[in-house]
């Protein structure tokens, strides 16, 4: 990876893998192992946290986008990651807006700091 940056790893719906698709994200690693997952209704929980795992063991990936729903379906993955790279964020979807309260790593974040640091 000498001289190259990392990839954006997405773990979505169809509308929000397309979008990153359309924008370039797209890659095949060397095994021909693409880094995205178009998470269907018929997808497992099982493959979803198997492929945010093998994400989270690429060298190649820097940054996991995963829509928040699909991330309420492997919390205890998410939680359970506590290095900065990869960064994993979750994203709104279309037929899910963002919720705040639900983000782990935004809570994890806001309890870096207190009140007093902003004033």
């Amino acid at each position: 990876m000498a001289g190259r940056g990392k990839l954006i790893a997405v773990i979505g719906d169809e509308d929000t893998c397309t979008g990153f698709l359309l924008g370039g994200v797209g890659e095949l690693n060397k095994n021909r192992k693409p880094n995205f997952l178009v998470v269907e209704k018929d997808t497992s929980v099982t493959e979803i946290e198997e492929t945010f795992k093998s994400f989270l063991s690429r060298n190649d990936i820097g940054i996991i986008l995963i829509n928040q729903f699909i991330a309420e379906m492997i919390r205890h993955a998410i939680d359970a990651h506590m290095q900065s790279i990869p960064a994993v964020l979750e994203i709104p979807s279309k037929e899910h807006p963002y919720d705040a309260s639900k983000d782990s790593i935004l809570r994890r974040a806001k309890g870096m700091f207190s009140a007093e640091d902003f004033r």
